[in-house]
């Protein structure tokens, strides 16, 4: 086991067994009672001369670290110093590093510690010559002054033993106007078939083999289903936690898309308040979901524009219920 200092980050690898768990240590943070930070970005080289097989990846950080995404991308991408760094003076934006390589990690709301593992077998793949980065957003909600970590933990499996190559898909709904005074739900439905068609000439067959939600204090749960051509629904993944839990989970057996063309999403709040919340930081809201498939495109997409989709209809349960349309994107997973 080797131990390297390169600025404020510390790596740890075993330098004579590339299967080993690699951590790599940011910070610590300090952030003031009521501070928020965003903007910051963190970075570390992996100098890795061959790909690596990613079958867990684990989060460790304290009180006052709200959120992060991981990507990788090329050495070449978001050049500069390893460690923490402003993410606007490298131009760094989380879409593009995922159009450059692709998504590793995303932490759920507030937890501090998240392990996402896959299914026997199943691992996604950094290239050779890459890099780690991610965004990073802080909130201390406390009235005393937090000094916080951060550490991530790669851990590779070989190749010889990966049956299933995955990728990231991730959907949003920012068209979210949450009611005062209301439980409500928001869902959007997205159908895979028409782009499936159009990339493969054939109905969807991939599998999804790891799920997490992402939403905000208002946020009381988030289900994905799976739409067949008679409107039957079936759950692939729900879950009723709220932040601080981890919210993430395998899916395992992973679930089989085939037979079935459309995917939904619904996000459900509770706001006890007097205001309209909508998308975004601080006190507003967020609905996005992350899954790993063995599909060889990754897809984006979901409700990409704040309209709001109507007064919303409530259902015989009290909840407002609100649709919106779903726009999907396709990008080769195999590019790099």
């Amino acid at each position: 086991m080797r131990t390297v200092a390169l600025g404020v980050m510390l790596i740890a690898a075993c330098a004579d067994d590339p299967l080993a768990p690699r951590t790599f240590h940011f910070g610590p943070y300090s952030i003031q009672p009521g501070e928020e930070r965003l903007g910051d970005c963190v970075s570390v080289t992996l100098h890795n001369e061959a790909p690596i097989f990613v079958h867990q990846v684990e989060l460790d950080t304290g009180t006052g670290f709200h959120h992060s995404n991981w990507f990788f991308a090329p050495e070449s991408f978001a050049e500069g110093p390893d460690g923490t760094w402003t993410c606007a003076d490298r131009n760094f934006f989380g879409p593009v590093a995922a159009a450059f390589g692709g998504v590793l990690f995303a932490q759920s709301t507030q937890a501090t510690h998240e392990v996402q593992t896959f299914p026997a077998g199943a691992a996604t793949y950094i290239p050779a010559h890459s890099k780690i980065l991610a965004s990073i957003h802080l909130l201390n909600s406390t009235d005393a002054p937090l000094n916080v970590p951060l550490s991530i933990t790669v851990t590779p499996m070989a190749e010889k033993d990966v049956t299933t190559r995955l990728a990231a898909t991730s959907f949003e709904d920012e068209a979210l106007a949450i009611p005062p005074h209301a439980t409500s739900r928001f869902s959007v439905e997205c159908d895979f078939g028409p782009k499936y068609q159009e990339l493969f000439g054939r109905a969807p067959d991939f599998a999804l083999y790891y799920a997490l939600p992402h939403y905000h204090a208002l946020g009381t749960g988030l289900t994905m289903e799976a739409i067949a051509g008679d409107g039957t629904a079936e759950t692939i993944f729900t879950t009723a936690q709220r932040i601080g839990d981890a919210l993430g989970g395998t899916i395992d057996p992973a679930f089989q898309m085939a037979g079935r063309s459309k995917l939904r999403f619904s996000c459900s709040y509770d706001n006890p308040g007097d205001s309209t919340i909508t998308w975004g930081y601080g006190g507003q809201e967020m609905c996005v979901f992350l899954t790993f498939t063995d599909s060889s495109y990754s897809f984006t997409g979901g409700a990409l524009t704040p309209d709001v989709p109507g007064p919303g209809v409530v259902d015989a349960n009290g909840v407002v219920q609100f649709t919106h349309d779903c726009q999907v994107i396709a990008q080769d997973a195999t590019h790099f």
